[in-house]
């Protein structure tokens, strides 16, 4: 980068989303310089506004998705609503969208009417389970495409039922292959020597999909061994010694020591030396095999230590480790700062005064540090009559 310019710089998206996916796609554009302007509805606009808020009228979580956005309100279901969609889809690059399909069709303002003042538009949409096939008319969350692309079934314990992680893991991942296949759409039309057709400017990314493309060799693995994956807790299939760790001031800690040349260091550290020279123990495979049995001595281990003292041992070793961190470890983190991953803003928390709260940075890094936010998520309908007057022509 040159000066200030982001490489999205130019580029204008017209985001009819709402809650999580088709929000992460068009906040990772914006990030990096598009120009993001985010449809809402009158009175309630994105439902996301009211998920975990605590106080206030705005969540932390609206905030962190929808940054370096601008807000209009715009009725859908009226026909000015709807023509004025089609109006700005005329002066934007991307039309990125996240209903259930059929529902863009339902209001007039399918792929074919969007493109036909604009025949360069891209038209990025996410759903559950895609555009085509018999199951693209069902509804459905990040829960439900957890599930069916084989990723819940791997979390929690074997002997108890499967668990969520405690983030919406399912339509974030979807959001990233959505801005992915943004970029790669411009990047084709920038190439191109001719239109491309609407077929080209279409991306259709699935909930479901994108889970089951993030599960490694799960489906091969079956189809070539017959071997169906189960839930192993905090290990990971097929690799050991890899786990959490109890401590003695009641914290634990994360040791991946499962490189072949780590381990033999590794059991050296934990005063186990016979396990570090044990031949059955030198490959991946031995360990697996053994995982129980390591697993007990590097507990026997860790138990004799505080958390720091374990994980500076280890440091010395050059035996990877961490602590499990809590939002206040991150916050308190010098490697986050020195990157500028922790960006300050004043926001609006529902007191008297603004706060002065911390967000994400940009990922990922340009430059040594996080491109800075140029804006937390705005306040419903902040940017309406400013877009209107300037892309439409539309007085005060």
């Amino acid at each position: 980068m040159s000066g200030n310019a982001l490489p999205l710089d130019g580029v204008r998206v017209l985001e009819l989303g709402n809650y999580i996916a088709a929000p992460t796609a068009a906040r990772m554009l914006a990030d990096f310089g598009a120009e993001v302007i985010k449809v809402e509805r009158p009175g309630t606009g994105d439902e996301l506004r009211n998920w975990r808020l605590y106080s206030g009228t705005t969540s932390m979580l609206y905030r962190t998705i929808n940054r370096n956005k601008k807000s209009i309100v715009l009725d859908l279901r009226t026909e000015q609503g709807r023509a004025d969609v089609v109006e700005l889809a005329a002066k934007c690059d991307i039309v990125l969208e996240n209903f259930r399909p059929g529902t863009l069709e339902k209001w007039g303002l399918s792929p074919e009417v969007l493109s036909e003042k604009n025949p360069d538009l891209i038209i990025t949409r996410i759903s559950a389970f895609g555009q085509t096939g018999p199951m693209s008319q069902r509804p459905g969350f990040a829960a439900v495409a957890e599930a069916y692309g084989g990723f819940r079934n791997l979390v929690g314990d074997p002997d108890r039922p499967p668990v969520r992680v405690g983030v919406s893991i399912g339509v974030s991942i979807a959001g990233l292959y959505a801005a992915f296949g943004c970029v790669m759409a411009l990047f084709q039309r920038q190439a191109s020597t001719s239109t491309l057709s609407l077929t080209q400017r279409s991306i259709d990314v699935a909930l479901n999909e994108s889970i089951l493309s993030m599960m490694e060799s799960l489906i091969p693995d079956y189809l070539a061994y017959g071997v169906e994956r189960e839930r192993v807790g905090g290990r990971m299939e097929g690799i050991a010694p890899s786990n959490a760790y109890p401590c003695n001031d009641g914290y634990s800690i994360i040791i991946a020591g499962n490189n072949d040349a780590i381990f033999q260091r590794y059991m050296e550290t934990i005063g186990r030396p016979d396990l570090g020279g044990d031949p059955e123990l030198a490959s991946n495979a031995g360990r697996w095999n053994r995982r129980d049995e390591l697993d007990a001595a590097i507990s026997a281990w860790t138990a004799l230590h505080s958390r720091d003292e374990a994980l500076r041992i280890l440091e010395k070793a050059e035996v990877p480790s961490g602590p499990i961190y809590t939002a206040a470890d991150v916050v308190a983190d010098e490697q986050y700062k020195a990157r500028n991953m922790i960006q300050t803003f004043p926001v609006d928390i529902g007191e008297a005064e603004p706060a002065d709260v911390g967000f994400v940075g940009v990922v990922p890094v340009i430059g040594g540090q996080s491109v800075p936010i140029r804006s937390v998520g705005p306040d419903l309908g902040e940017h309406t009559a400013e877009v209107l007057r300037d892309l439409l022509g539309r007085g005060e």
